[in-house]
C-alpha cells in the first residue's frame, strides 16, 4: 500500500533538462534539537567527492610551485619559496574551512542568501574606490592581505539564485517571479563589474545566472529577449569605445603572431604547450616560466602544466576536473530538496566554467579574458573560497544520502 506520508513533486529542473529527475520527501514533524541544529553529522560525506578535491589541490600546489619559483626568485629577492610558502599557508586553512562547512548543514545558507546579495553589492562599489592595479580596480586590502570582491559575487549569486528559484519554482514561466527579480540583480551586478571592469567575471556571472534560470523552469522565450539586449549592449559598447581594452584583445585573438595589439602571453603560452608534446619535458623542466610566460604562475599556470606533463598529463588533470564536476552534479540531483539540489549544480557549474574558459584562453580558443584555473593558479583568498564552496557540496552529499 502506498505511503500517504511520500509525495512526488515536479522536478526541480526544466521539462526539456534531466525528464526522470525526481523528488520524494517523506514529511515529519521536526525536534527542537533539529530545527536549532546548525552542524549537521547525519551521515557521511561522499568520499569520491573529498578525494578528488584534495588530489586536485595537491596537484595544483606541485605544479604553482614548479611554474612560481624561477618567477619568486627574480622578483622576490632570491626567495624561491615566496609564491608557494603563501599559497600552502592558505591551503590549510582552506582544507580546514573545507571540512568544516562540509559538517555545516546548507539549509541554514537560506537565511543568509539575501544578505549575502547585498554584502556584493557593496564590496563592487567599495573596491571602485580602491587603488587601480594593472589598469583595472578588483582588489580590497585587508591588511596584509587582499582579495577580489568579484569571489563573493559569484558565490552570492548562486546562493541567491537558488534561494529564489526553490521559492518561487511554481511561478517561474511568469513574468513578475520568473524573469523580473533576476534581471534586476543580475544587470545591476553586470554594472558593477563592467566599472571595475571586471569581463571575465561578468562572462562567468552572466553564464551560471543563465543556466540556473534554465534548469529553474524559466520560458525558453526570455532567453531570446535577454541574448538580444546583451548583443545590443555589447554593440554599443564596441561602436563608443568603451571597451577600448577588449577591442585590442579581440584583434590580438584573431591573430597573435602577426598582431600590432600586445600578444606576448598569448604566444608564449602556445610554445609551451607545442613544446610539451605527447609526454612534457618533465617536472619541474618547462624552460617559458624562466620569465617568458608573465606570471606564469596565475592564469597562464595550465600552459606551463602541458609543457612539462605533456598531452597525456594535461588529459589527466581534465579528467579529474570532469570527475569532480560529474559527481558534483550527482550529488545534487540527489539533494532531498529543490535549494539544495540547484546551489549544489551552480557551485559546480562555476568550477566547471573557469576550467573550461581558462583553457580556452590559454589556447587561443577565445580572447584572453583573465580567468584563473581553480586549485592552479596563485591567490591565497580565492582558494578558501573555493574550498568553502566544495565543502558546501559535501554537506549537501551528507544528507542527500539519508533518503534517495
Amino acid at each position: 500500500m502506498k505511503d500517504k506520508r511520500v509525495q512526488k513533486i515536479k522536478p526541480i529542473v526544466h521539462k526539456n533538462f534531466f525528464k526522470n529527475s525526481n523528488f520524494k520527501i517523506k514529511k515529519r514533524k521536526k525536534t527542537f534539537g533539529e530545527s536549532v541544529r546548525i552542524f549537521s553529522t547525519r551521515s557521511g560525506i561522499d568520499l569520491v567527492f573529498c578525494t578528488i578535491t584534495l588530489v586536485l589541490l595537491a596537484i595544483g600546489l606541485v605544479m604553482l610551485f614548479s611554474a612560481s619559483f624561477f618567477n619568486a626568485y627574480h622578483y622576490q629577492k632570491g626567495d624561491s619559496y615566496f609564491f608557494i610558502r603563501s599559497q600552502l599557508m592558505w591551503a590549510v586553512l582552506g582544507i580546514i574551512v573545507f571540512f568544516i562547512t562540509s559538517f555545516f548543514d546548507y539549509r541554514k545558507l537560506k537565511k543568509i542568501a539575501i544578505p549575502t546579495l547585498i554584502l556584493s553589492f557593496l564590496l563592487l562599489i567599495l573596491v571602485l574606490f580602491m587603488p587601480i592595479r594593472n589598469d583595472v580596480r578588483r582588489w580590497i586590502p585587508l591588511g596584509p592581505v587582499s582579495f577580489q570582491a568579484s569571489e563573493i559575487t559569484k558565490f552570492a549569486i548562486v546562493l541567491s539564485f537558488a534561494y529564489l528559484i526553490s521559492k518561487n519554482f511554481k511561478r517561474m514561466s511568469t513574468f513578475k517571479y520568473g524573469v523580473l527579480p533576476y534581471s534586476i540583480i543580475l544587470l545591476f551586478t553586470a554594472f558593477l563589474l563592467y566599472l571595475e571592469p571586471h569581463i571575465s567575471c561578468l562572462v562567468i556571472v552572466v553564464l551560471l545566472s543563465g543556466g540556473m534560470l534554465y534548469i529553474g523552469g524559466i520560458k525558453l522565450r526570455w532567453f531570446g529577449v535577454v541574448l538580444s539586449a546583451a548583443i545590443l549592449a555589447v554593440v554599443f559598447l564596441l561602436v563608443s569605445n568603451k571597451l577600448s581594452y577588449a577591442n585590442e584583445r579581440v584583434i590580438g585573438w584573431l591573430d597573435p603572431f602577426n598582431s600590432t595589439a600586445d600578444t606576448w602571453q598569448t604566444r608564449q603560452g602556445l610554445y609551451a604547450i607545442g613544446s610539451g608534446g605527447l609526454f612534457g619535458v618533465g617536472l619541474g623542466k618547462s624552460r617559458q616560466k624562466y620569465l617568458f610566460i608573465p606570471e606564469p604562475h596565475n592564469d597562464f599556470i595550465f600552459s606551463v602544466v602541458c609543457e612539462e606533463l605533456g598531452f597525456i598529463g594535461a588529459l589527466l588533470i581534465i579528467l579529474l576536473f570532469v570527475m569532480l564536476i560529474w559527481r558534483g552534479i550527482v550529488i545534487s540531483m540527489r539533494a532531498r530538496e529543490r535549494f539544495g539540489a540547484l546551489l549544489g549544480i551552480g557551485l559546480t557549474a562555476q568550477v566547471g566554467l573557469q576550467v573550461i574558459l581558462n583553457i580556452f584562453v590559454i589556447t587561443n580558443t577565445i580572447p584572453n579574458t583573465g580567468i584563473s584555473l581553480p586549485f592552479f593558479s596563485y591567490g591565497g583568498t580565492a582558494l578558501v573560497m573555493l574550498l568553502a564552496q566544495m565543502g558546501i557540496i559535501l554537506s549537501i552529499s551528507r544528507t542527500s544520502s539519508i533518503e534517495k
